[in-house]
């Protein structure tokens, strides 16, 4: 099998471990946004990003590190041992200290105890999970890695719905029983994590097992290796996750206190909907990054790179134009409460950020493979910088439009400086008119659907076949050879 054809393999293989359980997670939004108000769903997408930033914090970049190392060093074991207990080590210090003080993480975030409690633990469990996870990977076990995440997902569905509607249904219909004794009201909220937290247990004593033939040794020299190598992805992670996260934050804190948690509820609803993009580049750089780092030494690596990003952006395209013209129908499947259709107007700021953003990552491979992922984090910081200032000035002025607008100016800023940087250290032949026809096409048919057209599927639907006859048309060929090919 060619070595693209192996790449869509398990690119394929990995989406399922990613856009499966993510489409299964996407009931949990017309769940939520039934059930909470916009104000509550807004205090859950609020602590759901400080999540991800504290989830960045205590992997540190050694999950690429790993990588790095799994495959330059000829004892993996070594590498999967010194990796895993660094990070059992450094959660097991956050988990006593942020334990330690419950009590005043509290106070200060304004938000129960429990429900930090149940947030330490969370961060915790998906922490020890990162390594056995990246292992996986990095041996090329995806189907495992799939089969796992799904089941992360499924019991994390499940508890929610559980809770959510099949509870408080039985304690009603049984009042006094022991439904009705077991269900507490009003904890929603609560429910929410428990859910995730039982999901991160169970996800975390499935991986271990897969430790128990592992020569355990905790090489000093390799850790300080691997730490100089991981700091600069850490920085990068930060700051990838304050672009990504930091909007809703800032809307809560910039906006007047009786609108704010309203609109980042409304907010953080409607940009459920460019998740579609998201879930096929995160799919893409699982399947992708392993692959960039295997076949670096050979000796058409940069036309291959060219190939794979170019048809990242092709797919990419095609995700884009399809989401702008079904829109109407995405809002009724995903957000069923009216209330939060507002913001709308925001998504294709949104779903092109992200497209900018997953051609980044592609691009991102001349400082991984050449280990200068320092420029990776002043890449990072630079669009972190440029979402703290545009969102501080552009929030305040027009709300979350600032939010989406700050979202696409970052992500695009980062994709044409990797570009730049990259072509500087590390030439790719990348077909740059090919690429500019394909996304031009794409925006300006995705502009006429939803601002011209005000969404009407029907010649909108005609855009989108004309968009893909003219993909069809100009790739024929080179389709031909990488998917017919044996």
């Amino acid at each position: 099998m060619g070595a693209l054809q192996r790449l869509f393999k398990h690119t394929f293989i990995y989406g399922l471990a990613t856009v499966l359980p993510r489409m299964l997670n996407f009931i949990l939004v017309p769940l939520y946004t039934d059930i909470l108000p916009k104000e509550e769903y807004g205090e859950l997408s609020i602590v759901y990003s400080w999540i991800a930033l504290f989830n960045v914090i205590l992997a540190y970049g050694m999950e690429t590190a790993f990588f790095r190392f799994f495959n330059a060093e000829e004892d993996k074991e070594k590498v999967t041992s010194t990796s895993f207990t660094s990070i059992i080590l450094t959660t097991l210090v956050f988990l006593f200290a942020a334990l330690s003080m419950r009590d005043t993480l509290a106070q200060w975030a304004d938000i129960d105890t429990r429900y930090i409690v149940y947030t330490i633990w969370i961060l915790a469990l998906d922490a020890f999970a990162i390594i056995p996870f990246a292992r996986l990977r990095a041996i090329q076990k995806p189907l495992v890695y799939t089969y796992i995440k799904i089941g992360n997902v499924a019991v994390n569905l499940g508890l929610n719905v559980f809770f959510l509607v099949l509870l408080p249904r039985l304690a009603t219909e049984e009042e006094g029983g022991l439904w009705d004794r077991l269900y507490i009201r009003d904890f929603e909220i609560a429910y929410i994590f428990i859910s995730n937290l039982v999901a991160s247990g169970l996800t975390f004593l499935v991986l271990v097992p897969g430790f128990r033939h592992i020569r355990w040794h905790f090489d000093k020299a390799l850790w300080k290796r691997m730490m100089r190598y991981a700091w600069p992805v850490l920085i990068a992670g930060l700051a990838y996750t304050v672009n990504e996260v930091f909007d809703r934050l800032l809307l809560d804190f910039l906006l007047p206190d009786d609108i704010a948690k309203g609109e980042v509820g409304e907010y953080a609803a409607c940009i459920k909907i460019a998740t579609f993009m998201t879930l096929y580049a995160t799919a893409f750089r699982l399947g992708v990054e392993p692959f960039f780092f295997s076949y670096a030494k050979h000796k058409n690596a940069p036309e291959t790179y060219a190939l794979v990003t170019q048809y990242f952006v092709i797919f990419g395209a095609c995700i884009l134009l399809g989401v702008m013209v079904y829109i109407d129908v995405l809002k009724v499947l995903l957000i069923r409460n009216p209330s939060y259709w507002e913001a709308l107007s925001v998504v294709p700021m949104i779903i092109l950020g992200n497209l900018c953003l997953g051609i980044y990552h592609n691009l991102s491979v001349w400082y991984k493979i050449t280990d200068k992922t320092r420029y990776g984090a002043y890449i990072s910081v630079t669009g972190a910088v440029i979402t703290l200032v545009l969102n501080f000035i552009l929030i305040p002025a027009i709300g979350y439009k600032g939010a989406a607008i700050t979202t696409l100016a970052a992500y695009g800023s980062m994709m044409v400086l990797s570009y730049f940087l990259g072509q500087k250290h590390y030439p790719v032949p990348y077909d740059l008119k090919k690429i500019g026809a394909y996304l031009s096409v794409s925006v300006l048919f995705s502009f006429v659907s939803f601002y011209v057209l005000d969404s009407n599927i029907f010649i909108g639907s005609v855009l989108l076949l004309i968009f893909l006859a003219m993909v069809f048309y100009l790739e024929r060929k080179e389709l031909s050879r990488v998917f017919l090919k044996r």
